[in-house]
């Protein structure tokens, strides 16, 4: 039957060769018998459409429920065009709709666009003109795809019915709006939005709605389907966009109809044997016919369907999966995805997977996007499993690599597939694996980080036994089912080595672990109770790690929102996460309010669970306290909080106590009176305290022993924490730290840590005054006083700057410059010009010594650093936070600097040493310099001078008159003026001004261009002639930059002319390549320095003076061997995507290029009838048309060692959709071949980049 069927096949293409039918018309051949094998295939020959009837007729059976199909005698011909005028849509002329006058829609298009008819409704009124005349309804069909696509012609029944597929392809074509390229699948707006999901739409209703007679009628079908299959080939984007979609969706429609031809075929053979089981007097032979004929009937329907579905799989789907258009690609992923899902018996295996695995390596992130998603339907379903195992031990290794994608959408929908395989089969992944997962929870990325947190929760935290689940239901605390989950989370925290971030490890956790998370009765008894016999006790360590974790989960609760670096910002909350917000912050505080002294009391020797724990209260909802009647509780935890207190000196300690008994003395609430009461007692003693032990200190003198100083330093620290959230100004605590400075200063005897610790009161003592007078109404005594105050304390600290104690002076000079920024000119700004009297302005001394400072402190290298820190060896985070301190004491000049504070000159120091401390502190002189410029762009201009003529000064002093102009510091000089020179901007009239004021003028090549075109005449205002006259080597510079300000503009008119003469030899390149972007400037340059040789030779001065290749902001190169160096990209294969031609991530290997010219040469053999059909188009509408004649795909879609041969197959050799068989069927489901050939996996991993932190 095969041998007959070939026969037949061949007779009919040589019957439609004799008939001189060109190329690209559908002829349709069938097979005349009832039975139906793996090898039926819709082919594509060469018969006109009109000739559809003739081939048709071939097939002289007669299915149920289907019209009966005339032959070729009894045929009636054809009726005009005006006796076939439908009553659809209106008038038509010649089978075009037009406006019937009122404005209604009058074609499909419309009616779809528009959307305001019910796509049922629209449907039905097609499938009613089409049983009057099908083919005018067909020819409102053909329009409205080609309407689809954006064009604006329409065929007419004399084109449909004379002219060859291919001809209408290309005069629709020509019909394309010239002026744009937007189609409407493309148009951005709701309405154009709207318009995709009707057309989606349209197709799938129409082709339910033809599901049981009109599809079987071997015309509509075969002309939609050669339709889209041309236009789906077509070099016109849009065409091929919509047409790719309409095919997919057409074929998603069709399996669904072959879904039901499937279940209908089980049903009738269940009701067949159940009829056929029964005894001989009870069975019904008619009914036993019948069922027999339905069965039949339906094997036949079930054969026309899989033809349909295969013509449109090779026809249309293995040529546009590899389109060059992304957005197909993913259309054509996404629709398999859909197919594989709804009728996973027939698409659910290796053939149809390998597309989805091949394309998960696609340059395009949304191509990528769509094969996860894809995939992810198909993992949801665990029935499917089994089927799915092949890929996944194929493509496992691609799917978690793609958790670390550069798309962070891909990288989520990567992580939550990897999640639905390990729930699937937990053997599926290895444990390197999951790891690769795990520490994606502390991603910066919030989605990552959550779909990671979920992962983890189902790997680690998830119960796998309901019965010992339900056993522990009912228990609680430390013996409820997350007692041991608990542990697990600390001790996964621990060994997380990349990580110490326990907010963001519970952020990840927080959606998906939350009982878990919430659970604070268990932590609290994992802390308190001692450990059970036979239960693993908590170390220090897991003990310190579960208490930072309950903090943060207390946090999160209770501000609701992810920690920072995570999110844009607080977003605000919905009511039902309001609501949740409020019952989590009233459970921990009813919780808390109890456990937390119990907590406190047993940690209380150790800082940092002390540090951790007392953070709670700032998480507490304080009026349960009076509510609740927990005064007692409110007494315990103040009693502890001062025991705290009193044991330590931690500065983290007392901060963090500090501020609990800020937050609790608010006056908001009623427990106010109560914490003040206990915060002033505990005050006055440690007041007391201090000043008995500071009176000690003076009167011993340099005779104070270790215990004097304890008791004095320990005093202070606890004051001085205190006094950072709290006004102790009644304390008088500055007149006792003023003496300790002072006898520090006159002694020169002071411990460092008491000098710095009296300091930081003293500020904080003058910051309080200050709150005080600008927020009442101050006396002029009260500013005097103030005043008197702040003059001494600047006295003192400027006398500190010279202390031999390196904290000592670090802490003076920021204090310093905090206080000079807030008593400076704009504290009278905003109506407070009462507080003129308390403005100070350093004077000249204050500025050079805070200026000296800087350059003693900050720009040292490593060594003198090592030095200064005493010969103590630093390790790599010692030496990170050296490096963090001496940014935080130049950003605190920088300020005075930037807000005019230290004059604009003293910057000079800072600006010379841009480009040697570039690494370090680059973006904190930039923006200084940014600042400045903003404020006085010619006083700007001329610091940067000032700070070139110092390094040339000092470069002369070093190296003596005689300079080697050669030498790598004079070329250093140079870069950082061209550096300069870049921070002008394109103003050149203003920054004119400062530019002659420089002493070092032979930098000055690099900020010619900068100057007007009268710079050279501007210039000669400065110059005399006793200076036009010398010739010293000092004038040197002076001469060579007026010389390069003539040679110049010379060369910019030499530069205009020679680039007029060179356009037509350069034309060529510019329409291939972008020439260099500074064409002009580097010839200038080149006249500029061959005039500075000249003058050089002329005066015979010691040495080659040759440039350096990098002075300036272009390199000196010859502008012809630049050009000769740009690729010659015509000798690029033809047809290649212009979007790909300069990415040189898209090169394969040599071998791998090798193997996909010798596939292309392959292909190109069987594009006739692409390169016929798109010969005649015009080249006004090129820029709708790709460049290639078959789109090439990507190269990330091919293999790097082998073709993928079955993609560039013909349609004889792809496989064919053999829908699985019923019962009574013959099986024809054969084992398939392991599609996934290892040379078919692409191993581009120019996708993966680091993890998105």
């Amino acid at each position: 039957m095969h041998e007959i069927n070939r026969i037949r096949t061949s007779c009919c293409r040589s019957v439609c060769i004799d008939r001189g039918v060109p190329p690209g018309s559908l002829c349709v051949h069938r097979d005349s018998s009832n039975e139906s094998g793996p090898g039926d295939t819709v082919s594509y020959s060469t018969l006109s459409v009109s000739e559809l009837d003739d081939v048709g007729d071939t097939k002289g059976k007669r299915k149920r429920g289907r019209p009966a199909r005339s032959t070729a005698a009894s045929k009636k011909p054809r009726k005009s065009p005006v006796e076939k005028l439908g009553p659809l849509r209106g008038k038509k002329t010649n089978g075009v709709a037009q406006q019937n006058g009122e404005g209604d829609p009058t074609t499909l298009f419309e009616v779809v666009r528009l959307g305001k008819s019910a796509m049922q409704s629209v449907v039905d009124d097609w499938i009613e003109s089409y049983k009057q005349d099908r083919d005018l309804a067909l020819l409102d069909l053909i329009n409205f795809f080609i309407q689809c696509s954006g064009c604006k012609g329409a065929v007419r029944i004399e084109m449909f019915r004379n002219m060859q597929n291919a001809e209408i392809i290309r005069k629709m074509t020509e019909e394309f709006d010239e002026d744009s390229g937007d189609y409407p699948l493309t148009m951005p707006g709701p309405q154009w939005k709207k318009f995709r999901y009707n057309f989606c739409e349209f197709i799938g209703v129409l082709i339910r709605q033809c599901q049981y007679s009109i599809i079987y009628d071997e015309y509509m079908m075969d002309t939609v389907i050669s339709l889209l299959t041309g236009l789906s080939d077509s070099q016109v984007r849009a065409f091929r966009h919509t047409s790719t979609l309409a095919a997919m969706k057409l074929m998603t429609a069709l399996v669904n109809v072959a879904l039901n031809l499937s279940i209908n075929q089980d049903n009738t053979q269940r009701q067949y044997d159940s009829e056929r089981n029964k005894m001989a007097g009870k069975r019904a032979n008619e009914k036993l016919e019948l069922l027999l004929e339905k069965r039949k009937e339906l094997q036949e329907n079930q054969d026309e369907i899989e033809n349909m579905m295969n013509s449109i799989f090779k026809g249309i789907f293995v040529h546009r999966y590899r389109d060059a258009i992304a957005e197909i690609r993913a259309i054509c992923i996404e629709e398999i995805g859909v197919w594989m899902k709804m009728y996973s018996d027939a698409f659910l295996n290796d053939s149809y997977l390998k597309y989805v695995g091949w394309t998960l390596h696609d340059r395009q992130g949304e191509v990528r996007l769509k094969c996860l998603k894809a995939l992810q339907n198909l993992y949801t379903n665990r029935e499917l499993f089994p089927k799915l195992e092949l890929f996944t031990n194929r493509f496992k290794d691609r799917i978690v690599s793609m958790t670390l994608d550069k798309e962070y959408d891909v990288a989520v929908e990567a992580i939550r597939l990897v999640t639905l395989i390990l729930q699937g089969s937990e053997d599926a992944l290895s444990n390197e694996d999951c790891e690769n997962v795990y520490h994606l929870v502390y991603s910066a990325h919030r989605p990552v980080a959550v779909a990671a947190g979920e992962f983890l929760h189902r790997k680690l935290f998830s119960r796998h036994d309901p019965q010992a689940e339900e056993a522990l239901a009912k228990r609680r605390g430390r013996n409820s089912p997350n007692g041991n989950l608990v542990r697990m989370l600390v001790l996964f925290f621990l060994e997380s080595e990349l990580h110490e971030h326990a907010a963001y490890l519970v952020d990840s956790l927080w959606d998906s672990s939350q009982d878990l998370l919430k659970d604070w009765e268990c932590m609290t008894e994992l802390l308190l109770e001692e450990a059970l016999q036979g239960e693993e006790v908590l170390g220090d360590r897991h003990e310190s790690a579960l208490i930072e974790l309950m903090v943060c989960t207390i946090r999160q609760a209770a501000e609701a929102h992810p920690p920072v670096g995570r999110g844009t910002g607080k977003r605000v909350l919905t009511a039902k996460e309001r609501k949740t917000q409020i019952d989590d912050k009233n459970k921990l505080t009813e919780h808390f309010i109890m456990a937390l002294p119990m907590l406190l009391s047993k940690y209380q020797t150790d800082s940092e669970k002390v540090s951790n724990l007392l953070q709670v209260p700032q998480f507490f909802d304080l009026d349960v306290y009076s509510a609740g009647r927990m005064e007692k509780h409110l007494d315990s935890l103040l009693k502890q909080m001062r025991f705290v207190v009193e044991k330590h000196t931690d500065t983290d300690v007392l901060e963090a106590c500090s501020r609990t008994y800020s937050i609790l003395c608010s006056e908001e609430y009623t427990i106010m009176n109560r914490v003040d009461i206990a915060r002033s007692q505990l005050i006055d003693e440690l007041s007391d305290r201090f000043g008995h032990s500071v009176e000690d200190l003076l009167q011993e003198g340099d005779e104070a022993d270790d215990d004097d100083i304890y008791n004095v330093l320990s005093s202070l620290k606890r004051l001085t924490a205190f006094h950072n959230a709290h006004d102790l100004t009644k304390w008088d605590l500055f007149g006792s730290c003023y003496r300790l400075l002072k006898m520090g200063i006159e002694q020169g005897s002071m411990p460092e840590q008491i000098a710095v610790q009296a300091l930081q009161c003293s500020h904080y003592s003058i910051l309080w005054q200050l709150v005080k007078v600008t927020e009442g109404s101050p006396s002029k005594d009260d500013l005097i006083a103030l005043r008197r105050v702040v003059k001494s304390f600047l006295a003192v600290c400027q006398q500190c700057l010279s202390n031999v104690n390196t904290p000592v002076k670090e802490q003076a000079f920021m204090l310093l410059c905090d206080l000079l920024m807030i008593f400076s000119h704009q504290l009278t700004t905003g109506g407070r010009e009462g507080l003129q009297p308390l403005v100070f302005n350093p004077d000249g001394a204050l500025q050079n010594e805070l200026l000296n400072f800087i350059l003693d402190h900050v720009f040292i290298d490593q060594d003198d650093e090592n030095q200064s820190m005493e010969g103590d060896e630093e390790d790599e985070a010692n030496k990170i936070e050296a490096l963090h301190k001496r940014r935080n004491l130049l950003a605190a000049f920088s300020k005075l600097i930037i807000y005019d504070i230290v004059d604009m000159p003293a910057a000079a120091d800072i600006f010379k040493h841009y480009m040697k401390y570039y690494n370090d502190y680059g973006d904190i002189i930039k923006e200084t310099l940014s600042k400045t410029r903003q404020t006085d762009k010619i006083l700007c201009a001329k610091t940067l001078i000032l700070s070139l003529q110092k390094l040339f000064n000092e470069l002369v002093q070093d190296q003596g008159p005689n300079l080697d102009r050669t030498s790598s510091h004079v070329s250093g000089i140079k870069e950082l003026a061209r550096r300069f020179a870049l921070t002008f901007g394109l103003d050149q009239i203003k920054t004119r001004e400062a530019v002659p004021c420089l002493g070092i003028l032979g930098t000055l090549k690099e900020y010619w261009s900068l100057l007007h075109a009268h710079r050279h005449s501007y210039l000669e205002k400065f110059m005399t002639e006793q200076m036009m006259e010398r010739r010293e080597d000092v004038w040197l510079p002076l001469i060579a930059y007026r010389n390069s300000l003539l040679t110049g503009g010379d060369d910019d008119r030499m530069s205009v002319t020679s680039a007029n003469s060179s356009s037509k030899a350069s034309s060529v390149r510019s329409k291939k390549g972008r020439p260099p972007l500074h064409k002009k400037r580097p010839e200038a340059e080149e006249g500029m320095e061959g005039s500075w040789m000249m003058r050089n030779d002329t005066l015979q001065t010691p040495g080659a003076l040759q440039t350096p290749q990098l002075t300036s902001t272009v390199l000196r190169e010859n502008p012809r061997q630049a050009a000769d160096h740009v690729p010659d990209q015509d000798s690029s294969e033809a047809g290649s995507e212009p979007d790909y031609i300069h990415n040189q991530q898209m090169q394969m290997s040599w071998l791998g290029q090798q193997k996909v010219d010798e596939s292309n040469r392959k292909d190109r053999s069987g594009m006739n009838y692409m390169k016929a059909r798109g010969g005649g188009v015009r080249p006004a509408v090129r820029g709708l048309m790709e460049d290639d004649a078959e789109p090439i795909f990507e190269d990330v879609m091919m293999s790097s060692r082998g073709q993928l041969e079955d993609m560039n197959e013909e349609f004889e050799d792809t496989m064919v959709i053999d829908l699985p068989p019923s019962r009574n069927r013959r099986e024809r489901a054969e084992l398939r071949p392991d599609f996934f050939d290892s040379a078919a996996i692409i191993e581009d991993e120019s996708i993966v980049q680091g993890v998105p932190f």
